[in-house]
């Protein structure tokens, strides 16, 4: 059976397999896989076109295309990262349209970089897999599906395969539109499907869309048509046992002679031919792929050679509120007003102001505010408008309930029992363009367990009880803090997740060189 059912741990939508691949049999998959070889070589067969992809090579899998693996004549590491388009589709609203092409000229591009550095990350935090390590490594892949949709949706055909086109990098309209454009031709290249439909589709010329399919991919529009006919007949051709005659038909050709001469064209020889020699290597229940899975110590020494310097469940989802916002750091703006029913008004209510302390820590700061919404407050230095040096970002689960509660103007013991209750959860996704380069970024996670502790400190009897308990149950108030490095390149994605009434605090600094 030629698709292969990915598989994810229950809390994490991110799948990673380090190995040395002796064979990994044909096969596709819903979802996009990366590629990452940490060390030696391994061979590559994507569609029509093999590869053999060296030591710090990068290599996007999008969903659904056909692949094998196979050995050269040296050993490998090679990283598979997949991860799921079901859950990161409701972030980027057209991810699973999107097609990305890493093969450059230039192997020490600063984009490229930027990947071999996140990847790296990922494949840490699930090796040491401490607190928490969930979050990062869904953190780090927002930033590496960042870097993808921003430098690697742009692509030309050369020498008979897509090479990264890196002159039309920031032309998010025209990504866009070539997304569009190609997803539509996969969607109905079945039947009869002309350039003057899609057209109209686009509200552009026929002349005008024939040159950016042309200019974009390097081929004319019958030519990207045919390609995508025989690229998904190939699933009809391995996987099925349906005449030549028949698979052409649904594949959208007018004529078997057509199919036959657009199939030797792309994979350079006939579709029987084709047929009689991959038959035999198509991921089944009778042929397995071969790989030794690569040991731990391994593979951190050879992310460190090769790197410069939460998935939740069904019922979880159904109770966590999502909070997704977009910041444009080249169009600064600066907020002079409070906002009604925002985290500064919530904390001026008397209940409340036990669980003030990370919003303390944020006005100590003295910034001034760029951005805020009911649960959260992105602040900035009183620098020039357009630096980017240093932000900071403060995130309370403010939700209705919790702004009922202040506004019943409860005794703090009622308040206490009410968000004793209170376990409903919020998540924040943050997407910061306009930003590039190394950056740390110190959290101050102040978890439902540390406000409830605030509450009961503030309530206790200092007379009553021991020093001891006074102590610990101060400690107990103590967030949790973390300090992490990651590197940017035009966007950086930032997510944070509270269970029950708490808040985080996130200062993010530019690392000089």
């Amino acid at each position: 059976m030629l698709k292969e059912k990915s598989f994810y741990k229950e809390g994490l939508p991110v799948n990673v397999i380090t190995a040395n691949i002796m064979e990994y049999p044909i096969h596709f998959h819903d979802d996009i896989e990366v590629v990452y070889v940490l060390d030696g070589s391994v061979g590559l067969k994507n569609g029509y076109y093999s590869y053999v992809l060296n030591q710090g090579d990068i290599f996007i899998i999008n969903d659904r295309e056909i692949h094998s693996f196979y050995h050269t004549d040296q050993p490998n590491m090679v990283m598979m990262l997949q991860m799921d388009l079901s859950f990161f589709s409701k972030y980027y609203g057209n991810l699973k349209n999107s097609f990305f092409v890493t093969d450059m000229k230039d192997e020490s591009d600063e984009n490229l970089e930027a990947l071999r550095g996140i990847l790296g990350h990922i494949m840490l935090d699930i090796l040491d897999k401490g607190y928490g390590y969930e979050y990062k490594v869904i953190e780090g892949t927002h930033n590496l599906l960042a870097n993808l949709l921003a430098n690697f949706q742009y692509f030309t055909m050369e020498d008979g395969k897509f090479v990264n086109e890196a002159k039309n990098i920031g032309n998010k309209v025209l990504a866009g539109r070539l997304n569009r454009i190609t997803d539509y031709m996969y969607e109905n290249y079945s039947r009869r499907l002309t350039l003057n439909e899609i057209a109209d589709q686009e509200h552009l010329s026929i002349y005008y869309l024939s040159h950016v399919i042309k200019e974009a991919t390097g081929l004319s529009f019958q030519e990207l048509l045919s390609f995508i006919r025989v690229e998904e007949s190939e699933k009809l051709l391995l996987g099925t046992n349906k005449k030549i005659g028949a698979i052409s038909e649904e594949s959208g050709f007018s004529a078997i002679r057509y199919y036959i001469k657009y199939f030797t064209k792309w994979f350079g020889m006939h579709p029987l031919e084709y047929r009689k020699k991959y038959t035999g290597n198509v991921s089944s229940r009778e042929i397995h792929a071969k790989y030794t899975l690569s040991k731990p110590d391994e593979i951190k020494k050879a992310v460190k050679n090769q790197t410069k310097d939460v998935f939740v469940t069904e019922a979880q989802e159904k109770t966590s509120a999502l909070t997704i916002v977009s910041l444009d750091l080249d169009q600064p703006k600066k907020l002079s007003r409070q906002l009604d029913g925002g985290i500064e008004s919530l904390l001026e209510k008397s209940g409340m102001q036990p669980a003030a302390f990370a919003y303390k820590m944020l006005t100590a700061l003295n910034e001034h505010v760029i951005m805020e919404e009911e649960n959260y407050i992105i602040s900035k230095s009183h620098k020039s408008s357009l630096d980017k040096e240093s932000f900071s970002i403060l995130f309370y689960n403010n939700t209705d309930k919790i702004r009922k509660i202040a506004e019943r103007d409860l005794s703090l013991e009622e308040t206490l029992d009410e968000l004793r209750g209170f376990d409903d959860r919020s998540e924040l996704l943050i997407k910061i363009s306009g930003i590039s380069g190394e950056y740390k970024m110190s959290r101050y996670k102040f978890s439902k367990d540390n406000i409830l502790m605030s509450y009961k400190v503030k309530l206790g009897n200092s007379h009553s009880i021991p020093k001891r308990e006074k102590l610990t149950n101060r400690w107990a108030m103590t967030p949790t803090v973390s300090f992490s490095t990651v590197a940017a390149v035009d966007t950086l994605s930032i997510q944070s997740h509270l269970t029950g009434f708490g808040a985080e605090l996130i200062l993010i600094d530019h690392v000089r060189d």
